[in-house]
């Protein structure tokens, strides 16, 4: 993907529309990493800086560049020309709350996603033990079959179907 990536930015390095960059996590980059929940290598994130979202598609240079030159500003405190409806209330109604209320409010929320990571990493660990339980039992039970003849009892099934095939004949 590398090289794609690569070819990538250079094709947007003059726009002034779209930002196409690239982030070393392990040294420098390693907060804005952080920041922005990244978690495995390579991710794709796009959007408004402050809340960047994953990227989804293809990873092959065609996707890449089709979804690049589909970005576009979007409607937020810093695009509100951009806004309509409920998106502009919504938007027009945090503007207007107290800095540190929003603050709260948005540690709050936060919070609840790492509550939820938190929740799915402890309950995807019950179902890997489950599972080895599960495969070692299994184990267990195919090789029990195998210990009380399985394979003999085939051996002797085939000759049996071959004796009657000859004696058709």
């Amino acid at each position: 993907m590398k090289p794609a990536w690569d070819k990538l930015m250079a094709e947007f390095k003059d726009s002034d529309k779209v930002l196409v960059a690239d982030v070393d996590c392990t040294a420098g980059g390693k907060d804005l990493c952080e920041t922005h929940g990244v978690r495995g290598y390579p991710t794709i994130k796009h959007g408004d800086p402050s809340a960047m979202e994953d990227y989804q598609g293809g990873r092959d240079a065609d996707s890449l560049k089709k979804f690049a030159a589909s970005l576009k500003p979007s409607c937020s405190p810093f695009n509100l020309e951009l806004c309509e409806g409920e998106a502009k209330e919504k938007i027009e109604a945090l503007m207007a709350e107290d800095p540190s209320s929003l603050s709260e409010k948005v540690e709050a929320e936060e919070t609840k996603i790492k509550e939820a990571e938190s929740t799915f990493k402890s309950e995807v660990e019950k179902l890997q033990k489950n599972y080895e339980a599960l495969q070692k039992t299994k184990e267990a039970a195919v090789e029990a079959v195998k210990e009380a003849g399985l394979s003999l009892m085939k051996s002797v099934q085939a000759w049996s179907k071959k004796k009657e095939k000859n004696a058709e004949l």
